[in-house]
């Protein structure tokens, strides 16, 4: 019997470690692959997959998800007030948690931040840069840090805000909760999970942020954390929060909003309003990068960009998809008019999630686009800027103030 109880055990945990949990922004590596999915549907009915549950009142936000052992959690705002909400595997909401005021002002107000899951903690920043901790059992905030006014540097700390608020999803590397307030005594700092208090900060550069979210580069023996600025593309050490590089890389209105993806030392970054990508060459010595190529057709705006072997693929400002050779820049594809969004990629098929309320499932081929599958998310109000996430073969779409789950195991 003894033995026996420990089989269980093992599998248990096993489960457990093996379960495909989406912690971040845009999957586990925060690049859009979650590639933990295996066994899903191949193609869905017309109307859709099988919804297992929605959830309503989430309040104005456009936050994806993170889900980490079956609870969901996301963000939302009720009239100034951001709100945490978590949600079981049934969509019964477990608790739902206010952390402070969200971005109100003109210019669609409501909550931008996904949270990051830690350690049994969930971290985010609010459009206002104020960086919160809260227990993710409980929903209790253990700690708040207002990073633009720690690092103003005697600046107004509203100066520092984006026109739009910030954007950012926190990232964790080496046990520090990363985020960049783009402030005059640190354009990126480092936060201790378990307190909030500095441990490092990288001098700021007298940008402000860009509503990008930082990604961990490790490769070749290179390791920085990239982010975009206001005007820069950045490298930081996540040692000590020294500036590695800097390349200067202006964008209109100051928006940077897709988070840059690499391969084989190749780094692309992309803007929308007509500014196209550019793909950018590491140096042997990891020390600086150098222009490869810069194309105009494919501008993503904030819907992320997926690289997957050797290939760009992305929806375009002009609602265009287009994949493009990573190498080259070369055009692979154009399918006009299929609608501009956010694309994620599980189990070998790319999932969009168009402005226009489509979520689409299509096979990449060779660089071209095979549309599988169609339905509209025909529940919800709003802005359809929340970026999928799949999680356990369950899908999940946000649509403004609601929340829906569907299966798309395959049986």
């Amino acid at each position: 019997m003894k033995r026996i109880g420990m089989m269980f055990l093992f599998l248990a945990c096993v489960f457990s470690l093996s379960a495909a949990d989406s912690p971040s922004f845009r999957g586990p590596d925060r690049n859009g692959w979650f590639k933990a999915e295996t066994g899903l549907l191949k193609s869905w009915p017309e109307t859709g997959p099988k919804r297992l549950w929605t959830a309503e009142g989430l309040g104005q936000g456009y936050a994806s998800m993170a889900v980490v052992d079956g609870k969901v959690y996301t963000t939302g705002k009720e009239r100034d007030t951001g709100k945490l909400f978590a949600f079981d595997a049934t969509g019964k909401q477990l608790w739902a948690t206010a952390y402070g005021e969200e971005f109100h002002g003109a210019g669609f107000p409501g909550s931008r931040t996904t949270p990051t899951y830690y350690k049994g903690s969930l971290y985010l920043m609010t459009s206002l840069g104020t960086v919160v901790a809260v227990d993710a059992e409980s929903g209790k905030v253990r700690w708040q840090a207002d990073v633009l006014q720690r690092f103003c540097g005697g600046k107004s700390s509203e100066s520092l805000l984006p026109k739009f608020g910030i954007a950012e999803s926190l990232l964790v590397v080496d046990d520090q909760i990363i985020c960049t307030p783009g402030a005059p005594k640190a354009v990126m700092a480092a936060l201790s999970p378990a307190d909030g208090k500095t441990l490092w900060q990288t001098p700021g550069i007298d940008e402000i942020s860009a509503y990008c979210s930082p990604r961990l580069y490790e490769a070749d023996g290179h390791r920085f954390i990239l982010t975009m600025t206001a005007a820069s593309m950045i490298a930081v050490n996540p040692k000590d929060g020294a500036l590695v590089w800097r390349q200067s890389y202006p964008a209109t209105y100051n928006i940077h909003a897709v988070s840059p993806v690499w391969q084989d030392g190749y780094i692309y970054i992309s803007d929308g309003y007509g500014q196209g990508g550019s793909c950018f060459k590491l140096a042997d010595d990891g020390a600086s990068v150098s222009l490869a190529w810069r194309e105009k057709t494919l501008d993503i705006h904030h819907g992320g960009a997926l690289l997957l072997d050797g290939v760009i693929y992305g929806a375009s400002n002009s609602k265009h998809w287009i994949s493009l050779d990573l190498k080259s820049g070369k055009v692979i594809e154009t399918q006009r008019r299929q609608g501009k969004g956010s694309m994620v990629y599980a189990d070998g098929h790319i999932i969009a999630y168009t402005e226009g309320g489509d979520v689409v499932l299509a096979k990449p081929n060779q660089g071209k686009f095979e549309i599988v599958s169609r339905f509209e998310m025909k529940d919800g109000s709003g802005q359809n800027w929340s970026h999928p996430v799949v999680s356990d073969g369950v899908l999940y779409i946000r649509h403004g103030k609601l929340l829906a789950a569907y299966d798309i195991k395959a049986r």
